[in-house]
């Protein structure tokens, strides 16, 4: 193989020292000028789009030729990773790859996803699922990553989605039916055809569940009447829509993961709840690798569990429980980031059958280069934050006061980095992502580029602290 050297040399560029890798006897690699990245290519060029330089084929990083990339280099697919330790790492701004890579790297045993997105936030920052996917590509051969990786389209609620999905090659799909969650107050009623859709609760329904006692390791769960008619009324719908939407998703893909979601709704997913999902799910033919129930306490965007330290732990004792017997699979954290109290509890009730699902604390871990490297773009994106909170907060669970955000405007610059350890200030700054990239956007990721190693040494210091209990 040419050494790098060799290769600055010929090409005029700098060249990511991860990146070389000969192949079936071409060589492929990824450098940078002052203002953008290349994909070189020496060898077998056929598929790939670029420009000569010498014996060198310099190729944009474009979605053809990430979709060339991918067909050359196996690894670079992302591919199910079953029943592993897993973590998601969401990158809103397309660029934090490199610096999840090498958090993977340093704390080990971690499955990693690292492309995921909802369709929520691709809306928000006017990415497409196939985008999102090319990005983590790019960031994963930048840093020389060969390792099985998933890619996780999130929060899922319509088939056309799903679609979409798929055609871009995700491996990973999280079925979010969360809009036909019924109200707690619903299961008091008995109104099971209000809550279950098409279904009753029949003599066959009722025999499955009243008089039996379902061991779950230490735990024995039975139901009564309203047990079982509150927890068919609240999630009757919601498993009915997730049985459609895998069909819908098993006759269009054959190789993927599923996970079924419910943790954005009113109320916690009780054990009797949580095993009711369970069994019609597998009754009805799912099949799925991991699940999230809405848990005790609040996870709240951007900051540490608010709740019981010891509730949690006796309702996840169960859960995982419940895991185990029926699946096995994983129970997955939402709203996973920042939850430093929880995950040495989580790890070791779970046994490492956890997924971990992080999104918008990436952004933040940006946000803080931003406030050291250009304190005046921040400052412009703090107070657009502040005047949007009381709007872009509404899709989300927060708590934020902008009575408590400190005062910007007394605080020196060098003192803004640490407005991102501060509770309040974290959520406002993480809820109006999308007011600031419509605004900022541009400028935010040109600083970013400018000052990748310091936006990469911030990635992998805090998902350092994120998988370290896990790894």
């Amino acid at each position: 193989m040419t050494d790098i050297e060799t290769l600055e040399r010929e090409t005029g560029l700098r060249v990511y020292p991860r990146s070389p890798v000969e192949h079936e006897g071409t060589l492929f690699f990824l450098a940078r000028d002052q203002a953008h990245k290349w994909l070189g290519v020496r060898g077998d060029t056929h598929g790939f789009e670029g420009e000569w330089r010498g014996d060198v084929l310099l190729c944009p990083l474009s979605a053809t030729n990430a979709a060339t990339l991918r067909a050359r280099l196996p690894w670079l697919r992302p591919v199910p990773l079953g029943l592993q330790t897993s973590a998601g790492c969401g990158d809103r701004l397309g660029l934090a790859t490199p610096g999840h890579v090498r958090a993977v790297r340093a704390v080990g045993g971690i499955a990693p996803i690292f492309a995921q997105q909802s369709m929520r936030e691709n809306a928000r920052t006017g990415r497409t699922p196939q985008q999102v996917i090319d990005d983590a590509v790019w960031g994963l051969f930048q840093e020389g990553w060969r390792e099985p990786w998933g890619a996780d389209a999130d929060h899922l609620k319509t088939t056309a989605d799903v679609d979409l999905c798929v055609a871009a090659g995700y491996t990973f799909f999280t079925i979010d039916p969360g809009e036909y969650v019924g109200d707690e107050e619903l299961g008091t009623t008995g109104d099971w055809e209000s809550g279950i859709g098409n279904w009753g609760l029949d003599e066959e329904t009722r025999a499955r569940y009243l008089g039996r006692t379902f061991q779950v390791g230490d735990f024995a769960l039975t139901f009564d009447e309203t047990t079982l008619t509150r927890a068919a009324a609240k999630y009757g719908r919601a498993i009915a829509h997730t049985v459609r939407v895998y069909r819908h998703l098993a006759a269009r893909c054959t190789d993927f993961e599923l996970e079924m979601s419910v943790d954005e709704t009113a109320s916690p997913t009780s054990p009797q709840e949580h095993l009711f999902i369970a069994n019609e799910l597998k009754r009805l033919g799912v099949r799925w690798v991991s699940l999230a129930p809405r848990y005790v306490g609040r996870f709240e965007k951007g900051v540490d569990y608010i709740g019981d330290l010891e509730a949690f732990e006796a309702a996840l004792a169960c859960h995982a429980a419940i895991a185990r017997t029926l699946g096995p699979y994983k129970l997955s954290l939402h709203s996973g980031s920042d939850k430093f109290s929880l995950y040495p509890i989580v790890a070791r009730l779970t046994g490492g059958q956890v997924h971990l699902k992080t999104a918008g604390t990436s952004y933040l871990e940006a946000l803080r280069t931003v406030a050291r490297v250009d304190p005046g773009l921040f400052r412009q994106i703090l107070a657009l934050a502040i005047d949007r909170y009381p709007t872009d907060r509404a899709t989300y669970h927060v708590s934020a006061d902008l009575a408590r955000l400190p005062t910007p405007d007394v605080l020196a610059d060098a003192d803004l980095p640490a407005l991102l350890d501060q509770f309040d200030a974290r959520q406002v700054l993480h809820v109006t992502f999308g007011s600031a990239l419509a605004a900022f956007g541009a400028r935010l990721k040109a600083v970013l580029r400018a000052q990748e190693e310091a936006h990469y040494a911030a990635l992998e210091a805090h998902f350092i602290r994120h998988l370290q209990p896990f790894g």
